[in-house]
């Protein structure tokens, strides 16, 4: 869903900003992913048939009878996009030693900024990295980068 909807924002934005060009990368970009995901939900199809079909109206209109509908797909109601799907719950975190990128940890966005340097220095690729060393100075900006200094 969360690529059908990312999908919807993009090409609503690109049909109110004359961007036609843009939106054929879009759909190239999620037929790409909803194939990785091995997506073949009709609730994710369906709609992304009817976002084709101002673009592209006859291989659209085939696809929407594949799907198993009668009626015309010019007929359908437009997908409408739902903020709710594209919500993130956390966040890849880089971490760094004294500015080099060492590894990533995926940390829930909620987390506070002691929360987030407890599980990182507790975390046993940080340890690796330390040796038993005591860090001089932790940066986290929460939601971007932690970064070990020392």
């Amino acid at each position: 869903m969360k690529t059908l909807h990312k999908t919807i924002k993009k090409v609503e934005e690109d049909i109110e900003n004359f961007s036609f060009n843009t939106s054929v990368s879009t759909f190239m970009i999620c037929v790409n992913e909803l194939t990785a995901q091995k997506c073949t939900s009709k609730a994710i199809l369906e709609p992304l048939a009817v976002l084709v079909s101002p673009y592209a109206p006859h291989i659209a209109e085939e696809l929407w009878g594949k799907l198993g509908h009668n009626s015309s797909i010019s007929e359908a109601p437009f997908p409408k996009f739902e903020a709710s799907y594209l919500v993130e719950s956390s966040k890849e975190y880089p971490i760094s030693f004294n500015g080099k990128m060492r590894f990533t940890m995926e940390l829930p966005l909620d987390m506070s900024k002691d929360e987030i340097e407890a599980a990182v220095m507790n975390h046993e690729k940080t340890q690796a990295q330390l040796q038993g060393r005591t860090p001089k100075k932790v940066i986290v900006v929460p939601g971007k980068i932690v970064n070990i200094v020392g």
